[in-house]
């Protein structure tokens, strides 16, 4: 793994966390208990932060960036993650907010600005365009994506399962490392 010092700033992951070999997380990165950064994926938190909550996973080939501060947007926008978050692989997130239990599908880009609340479901291949917001229990899809439906019973669960998995599965990861 290539962790990444930036103006004196360096990633701070929390030491029961997975940083895949292959990932690189550069600058102002915070990465919360129990979350993991798979292969290929980056993130880079060069011109503002980017916070990661617990249990939370970043799969294969995600890109993970902010927007820049500037006249017109003071704060910029930082990426925050919150806990038990599923991000499929090669998934892009920049300058977003993202609830707890989210599933964001495989392929899926969510721009600067977007706000998602805690439970949701975003399928596949969904694009959720600037400053949009996606309120808690639905399922969204499409390009741009749209409300689909209410999530089931057995769909809210399952946002906790998959986090769950991962879990488990960084720390068969992290126990053969450790062999």
């Amino acid at each position: 793994m290539s962790i990444r010092p930036l103006k004196h700033v360096t990633p701070q992951i929390d030491s029961s966390a997975f940083a895949d070999e292959e990932c690189i997380i550069i600058g102002d990165v915070h990465i919360g208990a129990d979350s993991s950064i798979w292969p290929y994926s980056v993130v880079r938190g060069d011109v503002n932060h980017i916070r990661i909550g617990h249990s939370t996973s970043i799969q294969d080939g995600s890109i993970l960036h902010v927007t820049h501060k500037s006249a017109h947007n003071p704060e910029g926008h930082p990426l925050i993650i919150g806990d038990q978050v599923t991000v499929g692989h090669r998934t892009i997130l920049h300058g977003c907010t993202i609830g707890n239990r989210v599933l964001i599908g495989m392929g899926s880009t969510i721009m600067d600005d977007v706000v998602v609340d805690d439970d949701v479901m975003i399928a596949a291949n969904s694009l959720v365009t600037p400053g949009k917001r996606l309120v808690s229990g639905f399922l969204y899809a499409g390009s741009p994506a749209r409300q689909k439906r209410p999530l089931t019973n057995e769909e809210l669960s399952s946002l906790t399962y998959m986090a769950n998995n991962y879990v488990n599965l960084k720390n068969q990861y992290l126990a053969q490392d450790n062999s």
